[in-house]
């Protein structure tokens, strides 16, 4: 499954919602404050990813002879 900054958004939206935050207000943060982890959260960890191969070849011949 691949990382989506928009759903990863409208899940910490719904997660401060369910501990009383209004993101509907017209001074409210909430919206721009999960857009910004969000964007934060996604990048870093697509930036920083690694791959672990433990078993078979990049190749893609693992149990071929």
């Amino acid at each position: 499954m691949a990382l989506s900054k928009g759903q990863l958004k409208n899940r910490i939206v719904s997660e401060m919602q369910n501990q009383g935050a209004n993101p509907g207000g017209e001074h409210s943060w909430v919206n721009r404050m999960a857009e910004a982890i969000a964007n934060a959260v996604v990048d870093e960890i697509q930036q920083n990813a690694e791959v672990e191969v433990t078993a078979g070849s990049s190749a893609g011949t693992y149990g071929v002879e």
